[in-house]
């Protein structure tokens, strides 16, 4: 039996716990100058994203013409609507190439038939090699739609395929059954009319469970009563308002999401396309993207547009949020280490000062330090050494601050796009940021420290991800119809 005299190690958990405080009170001040440099940013957004300005767009030359990549894996009972609702966005001049990456349902065979495809030799060069490809389709009544067969190779690889495809030289990475507003693409290139060189650039994803999807489209915004999607809502806004808006000034972030991120064509094949070995082949495309472009000394920016939004549904169960969280971490912390050179090194500007450091530091590191906190507060309790004045000062910073973090973003949202309409809406939102800091908030602490011991025995695994499916508007009665 071990007996732990309490007063021997008090200064001990005393200095871990001051450390710890201090480390949550930088990294959510970090996140609080984030929030204060994305405000003057959401504003300028905010002032030329009216109707006005994308009428112009719709006939404009001076928007680029672009290629929507939609990499599907059994999508069989969704694929006809989603590539429907790709095909009739607005946007002057655009194709959509969808990938069937080995599925063992019938998604290639509702394809065919929906949209009457015909099989053509493949008439593209393989600049960047992936799983080999069985077939290549297009459609006989869609001229923008191509289609191509292959067999499984992962989401990544599935990307490469349509990226070796595109005909144009920007391509946006899509998720199959993401549902993107209509007029998106169209406010995705206001970057280009700022007569800027564009690299990349990330756009809003929004949570569309709760809200009502008819054809593709969300036909009524709303945040889901259920505590788990709910409370993602909040993470979404507060995620993409202002965690990725505020690096705009500072040059760039090292995220633009899988599910809705444009890139310049000729850049994403020059590093190799997509990184089939990795989990989050998002994030590890924009950190290669980053090195590249300083290698050449390109002028060209990673930027963020906040109104141009995504809508994808989000884990309904814990067993799947933490999947999904776990997996995002995992990937996480091989993309710090794969890329390790760059932390502090002045060779890569802002990005290897700060923004790497930052998610090396900050973000990889954030869930071992506050479980740590969480750790010592217990120990401190049983031992009876707890300091209350501590204790408290640990909550402020760490959940306290992380409340308001979030009630900044909803605020930011109510005074800016307003996607959301009802009053009920806004008080499910301010609920949900009250609610996130007392078991959501740990539960996830625990699911990301899962990622440290799987990342280190190699797993490339993604788990499986169901998906409940979006609401709809109910039938209609009429005559003939019963209750």
């Amino acid at each position: 039996m071990i007996i732990v005299d309490a007063e021997s190690v008090a200064p001990t958990l005393r200095v871990i716990s001051n450390g710890i405080i201090l480390y949550m009170l930088a990294l959510n001040s970090f996140y609080a100058l984030l929030l204060i440099l994305s405000v003057p940013q959401l504003r300028r957004h905010w002032r030329i994203a009216d109707d006005v300005n994308l009428r112009v767009l719709r006939g404009a030359e001076v928007v680029p013409p672009l290629s929507v990549l939609v990499p599907t894996f059994n999508e069989e009972s969704s694929i006809v609507a989603s590539v429907l609702s790709f095909l009739s966005l607005e946007y002057p001049n655009h194709e959509v190439i969808v990938v069937n990456d080995g599925s063992t349902d019938s998604t290639m065979e509702r394809l065919i038939e929906a949209y009457s495809l015909i099989k053509v030799p493949a008439a593209y060069p393989d600049v960047v090699p992936t799983a080999k490809v069985a077939a290549f389709y297009r459609s006989s009544v869609r001229a923008k739609l191509v289609c191509i067969d292959k067999l499984n190779g992962g989401k990544g690889d599935a990307l490469n395929a349509a990226l070796n495809a595109a005909r144009y030289p920007y391509v946006l990475a899509v998720d199959a059954d993401t549902f993107i507003e209509r007029d998106a693409l169209l406010r995705l290139a206001r970057p280009f009319l700022l007569g800027q060189g564009v690299a990349a650039i990330g756009a809003t994803i929004r949570i569309v469970n709760g809200s009502i999807v008819e054809h593709g489209r969300v036909d009524a915004a709303h945040v889901d009563s259920r505590w788990i999607p709910g409370i993602q809502t909040v993470e979404y806004l507060r995620a993409f308002l202002f965690g990725r808006l505020g690096w705009n000034p500072l040059g760039g972030g090292l995220i633009v999401s899988g599910a809705f991120g444009l890139f310049k064509q000729e850049y994403v094949q020059a590093i190799g396309g997509y990184n089939p070995g990795t989990v989050t082949e998002d994030m590890d495309l924009v950190v290669r993207l980053h090195k590249y472009l300083r290698g050449i000394d390109s002028p060209d920016i990673i930027t963020f547009v906040p109104d141009p939004v995504a809508w994808t549904e989000a884990p309904v169960t814990l067993k799947i949020l933490g999947r999904q969280r776990e997996r995002w971490h995992r990937g996480l912390i091989a993309t710090i280490f794969k890329h390790w050179d760059m932390m502090f090194n002045p060779r890569y500007g802002v990005t290897g000062m700060v923004a790497f450091p930052f998610y090396a530091l900050g973000e990889m590191l954030a869930p071992v330090v506050e479980a740590i906190g969480y750790l010592v507060f217990l120990i401190s309790f049983f031992l009876g050494l707890l300091d209350l004045h501590l204790a408290l000062v640990f909550l402020g910073v760490s959940v306290g601050y992380g409340f308001l973090l979030s009630l900044w973003a909803v605020v930011l949202e109510e005074i800016s796009f307003r996607r959301y309409a009802s009053a009920g809406d806004l008080w499910k939102m301010l609920w949900f940021s009250l609610l996130e800091a007392f078991g959501y908030r740990q539960l996830t602490v625990l699911y990301r420290l899962r990622a440290f011991p799987r990342y280190l025995t190699g797993d490339l695994s993604w788990g499986v991800m169901t998906r409940e499916g979006p609401r709809s508007h109910p039938p209609a009665e009429g005559p003939g119809q019963t209750e």
